[in-house]
């Protein structure tokens, strides 16, 4: 069993940074494939970005390549999402998630296990 909750939304320019973390508590969090996804109004929540257990193995939304970056470190029990080159689309409510599977954060995240509560992010123009 594990609890997610997000930190490092806010404000910011566009072109500019931010970094998003999600810390989980529990002893079982190496058990996990992490996801970051989000969701903006009106719109249905969209996958961002996935990493394994070990932190070996990472996917991203075409929209994000190139700017995003996801990372874990194991020993603190937190993910990480660096977000660069910000854009107003990419203003949202980001959520991270936590399953046994990979493939179901990468490909199904319907039926992902855990969900923090969120952290709102907004870029302006």
């Amino acid at each position: 069993q594990v609890q997610l909750v997000e930190s490092g939304g806010g404000l910011v320019q566009a072109g500019g940074s931010l970094r998003l973390s999600c810390a989980a508590s529990g002893r079982t969090f190496r058990n996990y494939a992490m996801g970051w996804f989000r969701q903006a109004p009106g719109k249905e929540r969209e996958f961002v970005a996935v990493i394994s257990l070990s932190g070996s193995s990472t996917d991203y939304a075409e929209s994000v390549k190139g700017r995003f970056t996801i990372s874990r470190d194991n020993a603190k029990n937190t993910v990480y999402l660096q977000m660069n080159s910000l854009k107003a689309e990419d203003t949202a409510v980001y959520y991270c998630a936590a399953d046994g599977s990979y493939y179901s954060v990468l490909r199904a995240p319907s039926v992902l296990s855990y969900w923090g509560q969120g952290t709102q992010v907004t870029v302006s123009s």
